[in-house]
């Protein structure tokens, strides 16, 4: 088997596991584990670690561990097969620290790992699998140009690169103007080494060796290269930020980490999941389904990776904050590298409406009401806790307080109001304040 086939292999492999999660819950309690089903699992995990898992001396002690819990009694009590699978891969995963290492109850998979072996090509894949990644864009959920030239993708997933290729051309092609792309990972759990490859291809040169993954069985190396040819341009001077959580697993954290250490991107949010290892699914009964790390990634760069320890950001926040964090960021560099005093205001006026949505102000009902009125030929008014504006033949606007008498707009942030009063406190006026430094105003009438 060539090391291309062992890698799609896998990707299909991890791709049954993902889409048939859900059968774990199903199967919950259907089946009892007696005796001597329990006693069949754990030797057979035991031996399959013991001769597949990545680092044979821990793979050895994760079998003789639930070896020796099994002729404890530690397992005596459990029957039902979901229950079994979360109890023994804790004991696993507390000798392995490796997420990739659990057990699962899926009878469709452990079938096709018993009795009908994948043919390894790229285009072998059940069509509700197809149909799903097509019904999920291939994992990119949302693309669009955000204020100030900023191109932001979510997502969600590394789908197999030659389903998923025309997409992400695509999406490719809509952000290649852009000042910066911000690439939203925070959902995104994995998926296809290749399509990192691809991606990463837009913003590196051709032929980089950005990652590799040595396999013990076959004892083989996988080189990862970015490509010599993309469908549309490369953006190799376009500022790059990744958003991350702690769910940001495997294939994603591949992307943040190939690009971290080619001083191609900044990482913003959490320390990701910490999923390097390249795993493998084994069937352990006609139910039970094994997976196990069968390789090591190891960055070319660093000749480290980040199994265990995760894809440390560069800006830590919660996953949260981390869009926010970002456009702030990109709007303070952007603004630096410009002369003119009305770009630079431009971009103090979006960093202080990201800022404004961070932390929102309360404003009491009392002062609120006491805005509602004509100004001229605006008109102010006041529903349930609210306000709302409305310029003469133009559709009402809800209008956001920053302050006890400064509102915005979500859907014109270019603008905003400012109510004026006289010395005895009484709203006289409004003032128009606009991005580019002009205002002008309306006397109120009633």
């Amino acid at each position: 088997m060539t090391t291309r086939k062992l890698i799609l292999a896998l990707f299909i492999l991890s791709l049954l596991g993902y889409y048939h999660a859900r059968a774990q819950m199903i199967m919950s309690g259907s089946e009892k584990m007696d005796a001597e089903l329990k006693t069949k699992s754990i030797n057979n995990i035991a031996k399959l670690l013991e001769d597949n898992y990545v680092f044979p001396d821990v793979g050895k002690k994760m079998g003789e561990l639930v070896k020796a819990k099994l002729q404890n009694g530690d397992y005596e009590n459990i029957e039902d097969p979901a229950q079994f699978c979360m109890i023994v891969t804790q004991d696993l995963q507390s000798v392995s620290k490796d997420k990739h290492v659990n057990l699962r109850v899926n009878p469709q998979m452990a079938e096709q790992l018993l009795n009908k072996p994948i043919e390894i090509t790229d285009t072998t894949m059940p069509i509700f699998q197809l149909e799903d990644m097509k019904r999920n864009n291939y994992g990119f959920q949302k693309i669009e140009i955000l204020p100030g030239n900023i191109g932001y993708i979510n997502l969600t997933g590394f789908n197999m690169m030659r389903q998923t290729r025309p997409t992400l051309t695509a999406a490719m092609k809509f952000i290649e103007n852009c000042d910066a792309v911000i690439f939203d990972l925070r959902q995104n759990g994995g998926g296809d080494g290749e399509t990192v490859n691809l991606l990463c291809s837009y913003f590196l040169p051709p032929n980089v060796n950005i990652n590799n993954a040595h396999f013990r069985n076959p004892d083989t190396t996988f080189e990862s290269w970015t490509l010599e040819n993309i469908d549309g341009k490369r953006m190799l001077d376009v500022p790059v930020y990744l958003l991350t959580s702690s769910y940001t697993f495997s294939a994603a954290e591949e992307f943040a980490f190939d690009l971290k250490y080619q001083n191609r991107a900044v990482i913003i949010g959490e320390t990701t999941g910490g999923g390097a290892n390249p795993n493998n699914f084994f069937a352990v009964t006609d139910k039970i389904v094994l997976s196990s790390a069968i390789g090591q990634s190891i960055n070319p760069v660093s000749k480290t990776n980040w199994e265990g320890t995760g894809v440390a950001p560069d800006i830590s926040s919660a996953s949260s904050d981390a869009l926010n964090l970002a456009k702030i960021e990109i709007y303070n560099k952007l603004a630096e590298k410009k002369d003119d005093p009305k770009v630079k205001a431009k971009y103090a006026w979006i960093i202080e409406n990201i800022k404004f949505d961070m932390n929102p102000v309360t404003v009491n009902d009392n002062i609120l009401q006491s805005y509602a009125g004509s100004y001229e030929d605006r008109t102010i008014s006041y529903d349930n806790g609210k306000l709302f504006y409305q310029r003469k033949g133009r559709p009402k606007m809800q209008m956001t307080p920053i302050s006890d008498d400064t509102f915005r707009f979500k859907d014109i942030e270019y603008f905003r109001i400012k109510f004026e009063k006289d010395a005895n406190g009484n709203v006289t006026e409004l003032t128009g304040l606009y991005d580019d430094g002009h205002t002008d105003k309306s006397v109120r009438s009633n």
